[in-house]
């Protein structure tokens, strides 16, 4: 039966976009879910509805549209359902195109596609011979796919192909940049808008218990997916219709589905799902149904008979260690853009409501926006992109945000490892656009095109997400797939296939499954080849990876890692997939890294704080060491320098000798500035040649330091010793006879002497022209009176008050009336 056409409200727009193609050749056409944006427009744009009011563009019939989605869950709905709407077959005037999958003949005028394959057409076909428009679906999601592929459109519709038309479909309102992107360098595009149906959506908040822990990495307290099911049950008892979870990743749906939702089908919607299960999505339930599913269900079609959307309120989004190479997706709040694009769901039929698993006040801490895919992901591939499309810096191509200069940089370095680009900076070489050409990521096709036919299947398991229960055994994995029939394995099985027709024809090498996956690997990832270290492992980059407890994999002496990533706030890796590998496989896969240097260092081994020298001629790969013999007869003395620098001069032995002579070098430089050498930790340090040596030079370890002569070195820094003598004495001699040390610790020198051995004193000696501050002691040798003004303390009431409180506590010792003419002493009254 044909579709009533009024009943979508895009229509309406039909006219004022073809009119804005006709004249600028490039919109932005703006259009609320279940309007017919993805459906309906195509097919007019092609002229495949000719009782809608469609201005004829002035170009050559036929008109051919290229849609792009971002997912190939939505490729395939769209074409179904746009060839439903004419009431043919997918294939016929629709068609569609995926990894590894085409279905479109002749006929075919309207052709889906995911923004991947849009690129690789792009890239072997700039000028895209035979298409009139292209439409670029879901844009507000900002994919780096759909990103990448409008900048390399907008490049070919100014050099190329000025007739080739360009929408930019968005499901949000915020059309103003993409609409000055697509202007280029005149006047932005024009923005059509299309109205929907405003259906009004009831949001109900129901947050979860204070005690629920907030999500960490990957992981999401099980008390918050028990909370989401008890508002799935809640909603279905409060409202009619299906219900629409969303949640942020598969191993989230299984466990929602694990809890009792009631007497209702059960659909689990993600990017694994099998093409049966999105199929019954998308067609009307013979029962009341609660659908389960990620972000892939934000847009796109229309989920029929939704009324109800419970929102965790939590998206999956990638984060990209660049020092690392560690990739891996973490678990974060949704933005209100997207919060409302998930309620939206709910209204696209009839009125709904949206259970939001949080508060009024956390909406309001909500990111207006997502953070756009080009800000986050690992840039390899967009960098090997755009430098087969001959932008390798992509600083020309026209990006509504330019790439992370830091992200691009490694991005670059890998891909010239790969041998895809003549230098970090450079040109793509003909084995980066070979790879490029494969469609997967340049690291796989690396060990594809190396490797052969006899790795397509190990690639194309790599290639897709594994899932939760895939355990850390990659090679065990692979033989599980092979047995299996489910949907995984059927699009490994197609994807395999299309990956051993791209690699050539190498000749097979007769390698085992063990060979084969841990070459694979290997190849792909030479930075994590690990060598086992203790209870872990570490990896060529330099990065610590960890296996999980009682793996079987545990005892491996070498293994490559495939996928890992590292949890927040811990310094090693997580290991989660590896491969069992022998140090042979280990030399050839990460040969670039390879390493053999003679090697004298200050080295602390792990664990420990006191570090010591090392010579050694080492071979590495990386980080990982292979081998090792000692070198007698190298120079030690850079490495102790080193050692001195970063453990500071505490590793020598500092004797009281040495640490009273340093104290009065210190005060003469204090006092009198040059010729008198500073004697601070960093001055030390920088004149080390001239105090230390030769000691230095005999050293070879750290206990050599220890045992170095540190006063008789530090003799060096002044050849006219004899005036420090004279200018900072070590000892002063008081009226009682006694020859007292001073104390040059702080920044003043001291003179604590008893107090009876300065009778008839009013003054000290001043010290290179400083006054030295006098500690009086009592005749028990604790201190009495502190003064640098001996003369005042005799006059004065400072004396009087240590004498009235001392003399009947010590009254064998000396107490005059008139200190001054008293004679000093340092001997007690005779008994009488």
């Amino acid at each position: 039966m044909r579709p009533d056409w009024s009943a979508l409200p895009v229509r309406h727009a039909l006219p004022e976009l073809s009119a804005a193609l006709d004249e600028y050749g490039t919109a932005v056409l703006t259009a609320p879910p279940g309007t017919g944006k993805t459906t309906l427009v195509p097919l007019a744009l092609a002229g495949l509805v000719g009782d809608l009011p469609v201005r004829p563009f002035v170009m050559a019939e036929p008109r051919r549209v290229i849609v792009a989605e971002p997912r190939r869950m939505a490729v395939r709905a769209a074409a179904r359902r746009m060839a439903w709407l004419l009431g043919s077959e997918v294939g016929g005037p629709v068609g569609f195109a995926v990894r590894g999958e085409r279905r479109a003949g002749p006929e075919t005028v309207v052709e889906v596609v995911t923004t991947g394959v849009l690129l690789r057409r792009l890239q072997r076909d700039p000028e895209l011979g035979g298409v009139d428009v292209v439409l670029l679906d879901e844009c507000h999601e900002r994919h780096l796919d759909a990103d990448t592929a409008l900048a390399f459109l907008l490049d070919v519709r100014s050099a190329l192909r000025p007739d080739l038309r360009i929408v930019a479909a968005s499901a949000t309102a915020d059309a103003a940049p993409l609409a000055a992107l697509l202007g280029q360098d005149g006047p932005p595009a024009p923005v059509v808008r299309a109205e929907g149906v405003a259906h009004p959506v009831t949001p109900v908040w129901a947050p979860a218990p204070a005690t629920v822990a907030p999500p960490h990495g990957l992981r999401v307290d099980p008390a918050f997916l028990a909370h989401v099911a008890a508002v799935v049950r809640r909603a279905l008892a409060e409202h009619e219709g299906d219900v629409l979870c969303f949640l942020p990743g598969v191993g989230e749906i299984a466990r929602v589905a694990a809890h009792p939702l009631g007497d209702v089908e059960v659909l689990q919607v993600h990017g694994q799902a099998p093409a049966r299960v999105q199929e019954t999505v998308l067609s009307p339930g013979t029962r009341r149904r609660v659908v389960l599913a990620t972000s892939v269900a934000e847009s796109s079609l229309t989920v029929p008979g939704v009324r109800i959307v419970v929102d965790s309120g939590l998206a999956r989004e990638p984060r990209t260690d660049h020092a690392r190479g560690l990739g891996s997706l973490t678990t974060v709040r949704l933005s209100r853009a997207s919060a409302t694009q998930r309620a939206g769901r709910a209204g696209r039929e009839a009125p709904g409501v949206v259970y939001r698993c949080w508060s009024p006040v956390e909406h309001e801490r909500l990111p207006e926006h997502s953070a756009p895919e080009i800000a986050l992901a690992d840039l390899t591939g967009f960098a090997l992109q755009a430098a087969c499309w001959g932008d390798p810096s992509a600083s020309g191509l026209a990006l509504l945000d330019p790439p992370p200069a830091a992200a691009m940089e490694a991005a670059r370095r890998t891909l010239h490892a790969l041998g895809a680009l003549d230098s970090p900076g450079g040109r793509v070489t003909p084995r980066g656009r070979e790879m490029a050409g494969v469609g997967v990521h340049p690291r796989l096709a690396r060990a594809l095109l190396d490797v052969g036919p006899e790795a397509a299947e190990v690639v194309a398991l790599l290639s897709e997400r594994l899932p939760g229960d895939a355990g850390d055994d990659l090679v065990a994995f692979w033989r599980a797939v092979r047995r299996g029939g489910d949907g995984f394995a059927a699009r490994w099985r197609q994807e395999a296939r299309r990956l051993a027709r791209d690699a050539g024809r190498a000749s097979p090498s007769g390698m085992g499954d063990d060979a084969v996956a841990g070459l694979v690997v290997a190849l792909a990832y030479p930075e994590r080849v690990a060598r086992r270290r203790g209870g872990s492992y570490l990896m060529a980059s330099g990065t610590a990876a960890e296996l999980p407890s009682g793996s079987r994999l545990g005892s491996a002496p070498w293994l490559a890692v495939a996928v890992a990533d590292r949890p927040a706030g811990s310094a090693a890796a997580r290991v989660r997939q590896a491969v069992v590998i022998d140090e042979e496989t280990a030399r050839l896969a990460a040969a670039p890294l390879y390493d053999r240097a003679e090697e004298v260092v200050w080295r602390v081994p792990p664990g420990e704080r006191r570090g010591d020298v090392s010579a050694r001629r080492v071979e590495r790969l990386g980080a990982v060491e292979l081998s090792s013999v000692p070198l007698p007869d190298a120079d030690v003395r850079p490495a102790l320098l080193s050692g001195l620098r970063a453990e500071g001069l505490s590793i020598l032995r500092w004797t009281p000798e040495a640490v009273a002579l340093r104290e009065r070098l210190a005060f003469c430089h204090r006092a009198l500035g040059e010729p008198w050498p500073a004697v601070d930790d960093d001055a030390l340090l920088d004149a080390v040649d001239l105090w230390l040596e030769p000691e230095l030079s005999r050293a070879r370890r750290r206990a050599d330091l220890e045992r170095l002569d540190v006063a008789g070195s530090l003799g060096r820094l002044v050849p006219w010793s004899a005036r420090l003598d004279e200018t900072a004495p070590e000892r002063i001699e008081v009226p009682s006879g006694s020859r007292i040390r001073i104390d040059y610790s702080g920044e003043r020198p001291v003179l604590a002497v008893k107090l009876q051995e300065l009778f008839g004193w009013d003054e000290a000696p001043r010290i290179a022209g400083v006054a030295p501050v006098v500690h009086l002691l009592s005749p028990a040798g604790r201190p009495a009176a502190v003064t640098d003004d001996l003369a005042s303390f005799w006059r004065g009431d400072g004396y009087r008050s240590v004498r009235a409180e001392l003399r009947g506590r010590y009254p064998r010792h000396p107490w005059p009336e008139d200190p001054l003419s008293a004679t000093a002493t340092r001997r007690t009254n005779p008994r009488r």
